[in-house]
């Protein structure tokens, strides 16, 4: 058994420090913040496993032209930053055509089928039940255009993928929903996604968890990683730690860090922004509201809205325009109340751009393992990628998780 570190703390992170642990390793975790304050504290909270289909960038002249002029709240930009990532946009644009994304799709939904399976034994043992819900999502469709669109896809997922749903007219659905103040033209209700009403809770949660069976969780600063002849040392609050090898979990803040040990990485950055708003009448599972590119998902601090992606700055300050405009529109379909007094939060999520997560072994360099990159999908598929990195780490990687490998894809 070897000593690791893990670098991040959020859903990917401790995901890696529970496998790794469970195998027998001796592990330490460190971070700048307490776990799951970061991306895994501010998503939907949605375990996806009708997402078997990554996101992938529009290919018609008409939808990018929308995005470029601001016509749709699905995607926001500024220039500056959006010509830093061009490289990689246009890396996942390419990925996007139909052939290249049907061939990656069959990757990712291999990870979303074993999404649930895999958060079940330590949603169980963390003691967190009561922060799950277990009766899916629906996705609400304001025309009928989109809805008979979509609806013929929902019949191709479950051809393909074996993802159940119902489709249901919008009546229908605004009488299982009192919280609807009237009626959309359809609904998809995916019936085998579950929903968490504190994603923080549920990620700091499993952190405790991996305290109580013997690792440790340290404030530090993981851009002071340091290769030495026997392995990896870094600096924490309680001073200065090794291990044999070490585990780079940081989600947006990989590539910044990797960069010293010659390594570029192509990546996406995609914000998010939620709210809380206060819940006038219960909301019985999360929705997308398609049209205006937000979920509303019921939480512990109300119904939680969160928003599509803009392509800003790691670094830029909080512009909440995207989840005002959104919530703006929702609020004629949804009853909810005031916000809730709250810092503005937002988040990046890490995208690629062959849209699959980074799992495996640094090219470049002995005993150190990346796993990053999951985009929208970390809270989900963490466990799971977590499962596939301590296979590689065993020598025991089957053939079906080589398209996550690091060594043929930068």
């Amino acid at each position: 058994m070897a000593e690791f570190i893990v670098l991040g703390a959020g859903m990917v992170g401790i995901s890696s420090a529970l496998a790794l642990q469970e195998a027998g390793h001796t592990v330490t975790v460190v971070d700048r913040v307490q776990p799951g304050l970061e991306t895994s504290f501010g998503n939907a909270g949605i375990i996806q496993t009708e997402a078997v289909e990554p996101y992938a960038l529009p290919q018609d002249i008409s939808t990018l032209w929308r995005y470029a002029i601001g016509q749709t709240n699905d995607v926001l930009w500024k220039l500056e930053p959006t010509l830093r990532m061009a490289p990689a946009l246009w890396r996942y644009f390419l990925n996007s055509a139909t052939d290249k994304h049907r061939k990656i799709s069959i990757t990712y939904a291999k990870l979303a089928a074993l999404a649930t399976a895999d958060h079940a034994p330590l949603i169980e043992a963390s003691g967190s039940e009561e922060l799950i819900i277990r009766n899916g999502l629906a996705m609400l469709y304001r025309d009928e255009a989109s809805f008979e669109k979509e609806k013929a896809r929902a019949e191709r997922l479950e051809r393909e993928f074996s993802v159940r749903s119902r489709i249901v007219d919008g009546v229908t659905y605004q009488a299982e929903e009192p919280a609807l103040k009237q009626a959309p033209a359809g609904a998809i209700h995916w019936l085998d996604s579950w929903s968490c009403k504190d994603p923080g809770g549920l990620t700091q949660a499993y952190a405790a968890l991996f305290e109580q069976r013997g690792g440790r969780i340290i404030h530090g600063d993981a851009s002071s990683l340091t290769q030495t002849t026997t392995g990896w040392v870094v600096k924490t609050e309680q001073g200065i730690v090794g291990a044999e090898q070490v585990v780079i979990a940081l989600g947006p803040w990989s590539p910044e860090l990797l960069k010293r040990f010659g390594y570029r990485i192509p990546m996406v950055y995609k914000r998010g922004y939620h709210g809380h708003y206060q819940e006038t009448t219960s909301l019985n599972r999360p929705f997308l509201d398609v049209a205006n590119g937000v979920l509303a998902a019921p939480m512990s601090r109300g119904i939680r809205v969160t928003t599509g992606a803009a392509l800003v700055d790691l670094n830029d300050p909080a512009d909440p325009e995207q989840l005002e405009r959104g919530v703006n529109a929702l609020r004629s379909l949804l009853e909810m109340g005031e916000r809730v007094q709250e810092k503005q939060w937002y988040g990046t999520r890490p995208c690629m751009p062959d849209m699959l997560p980074v799992v495996g072994k640094a090219p470049k360099h002995d005993r150190m393992w990346f796993h990053f990159g999951h985009g929208h999908q970390g809270f989900t598929q963490g466990p799971t990628t977590a499962k596939i990195l301590m296979a590689d780490i065993a020598g025991e990687r089957e053939s079906q998780w080589l398209p996550l490998e690091p060594s043929a894809r930068f």
